[in-house]
C-alpha cells in the first residue's frame, strides 16, 4: 500500500465528536449521496441551529480546470462535487441544516479514483447557463432566496474549487474570503489553523504553506451568508492530484473541513 493512500486512510478517521446515546440516534436519507451512502445518522448536535449552503465549483456545461493522470482527464466540477457530497454529509451528521446548491441526480459519493465526467449537474434543478456571469449569479440567487428564508444566526456558504497551474506547481489547499468579512476570515482562519495542525501531525517535516486572504470573486461579492472559498490544490501537479483522486484523502478533506467549522460554530 503506498505511503499517500496509507496517510488518507489514516486521516479520513481523526475526526471524533461527542455521539449520542445509541438508541438516541436518528437516521436520516440524502438521495443526492447516491443509493450506497443515502443514509446516514445523526451523531452530535455539534452544528443544531447552524445552516450551510454548499457549492462546488463549475458544473453542468462547464467542467472547470481539467488535468490528466495516468491518461485519463481529471474534471474540477466532478471532484469539487464529489467533496461537497461528503463535506455535506459530515455537517448532517452533527445536525445541521445544508442545502446542496449544485447538484447530481444520478452521481453520490462515488469511491473510485477517475471520476467520469457528465453534463447532468444542476444549480437546484435549474439548467446551468454557459456564460461564466449568468452562471455565478444563478447561484447567488439560489443562495439569497434560501438565506433570506432561514432562520438562526449562524449560516454561512462554502464553494470549493480546484486550481489550474503548471504541473511543476505543488500547492497546498488556500482559503479565500470577502473584503472586509469579519466572519468569512475567522471561518477561513480556522480552516487555515486546522488544516496546519493536521499536516504537522501526520506529515510533520512537510510543513503547510496555505495562506487565507480576501478576494473581491464575483460569489463572495454577490452571496449575502457569511462565507469562504477553498482551491483545494492544482489538477495539474501530480502530488496534488493524490489528494483528488484517492478517495480516503477526498474523506479526510470533508473531515477536516467540517472539524474546522465546528471549532468556528463554537465562537457564535
Amino acid at each position: 500500500m503506498s505511503r499517500m493512500r496509507l496517510i488518507g486512510m489514516v486521516l479520513c478517521c481523526l475526526l471524533v465528536v461527542p455521539v449520542f446515546a445509541a438508541k438516541d440516534k436518528k437516521t436520516r436519507k440524502e438521495p443526492l449521496f447516491g443509493k450506497a451512502e443515502a443514509s446516514y445518522q445523526v451523531t452530535s448536535d455539534a452544528l443544531k441551529g447552524a445552516t450551510f449552503y454548499l457549492v462546488s465549483g463549475h458544473g453542468g456545461p462547464d467542467p472547470g480546470c481539467i488535468g490528466k493522470y495516468r491518461g485519463k482527464e481529471l474534471h474540477e466540477d466532478e471532484y469539487a462535487y464529489d467533496i461537497v457530497l461528503r463535506l455535506g454529509r459530515e455537517l448532517l451528521k452533527r445536525g445541521a441544516k445544508v442545502h446542496f446548491i449544485i447538484q447530481d441526480a444520478k452521481d453520490g459519493i462515488r469511491n473510485t479514483a477517475i471520476l467520469k465526467n457528465s453534463k447532468r449537474e444542476t444549480c437546484m434543478g435549474k439548467a446551468i447557463p454557459l456564460g461564466q456571469i449568468e452562471r455565478l449569479q444563478q447561484r447567488c440567487d439560489a443562495i439569497n432566496k434560501l438565506y433570506r428564508k432561514e432562520k438562526g444566526s449562524y449560516k454561512r456558504a462554502v464553494f470549493i474549487h480546484i486550481d489550474s497551474r503548471s504541473k511543476g506547481k505543488q500547492t497546498d489547499v488556500y482559503f479565500y474570503h470577502a473584503p472586509g468579512s469579519k466572519y468569512g476570515e475567522r471561518l477561513a482562519s480556522q480552516l487555515q489553523k486546522t488544516f496546519r495542525a493536521k499536516y504537522d501531525r501526520h506529515q510533520p517535516n512537510r510543513g503547510f504553506r496555505g495562506t487565507v486572504s480576501e478576494r473581491n470573486l464575483y460569489v463572495l461579492r454577490n452571496s449575502t451568508p457569511y462565507a469562504v472559498f477553498l482551491e483545494l490544490g492544482n489538477i495539474q501537479n501530480a502530488r496534488d492530484q493524490q489528494r483528488l483522486v484517492i478517495p480516503d484523502n477526498r474523506q479526510a478533506l470533508a473531515n477536516w473541513i467540517t472539524e474546522a467549522i465546528v471549532k468556528d460554530y463554537k465562537k457564535k
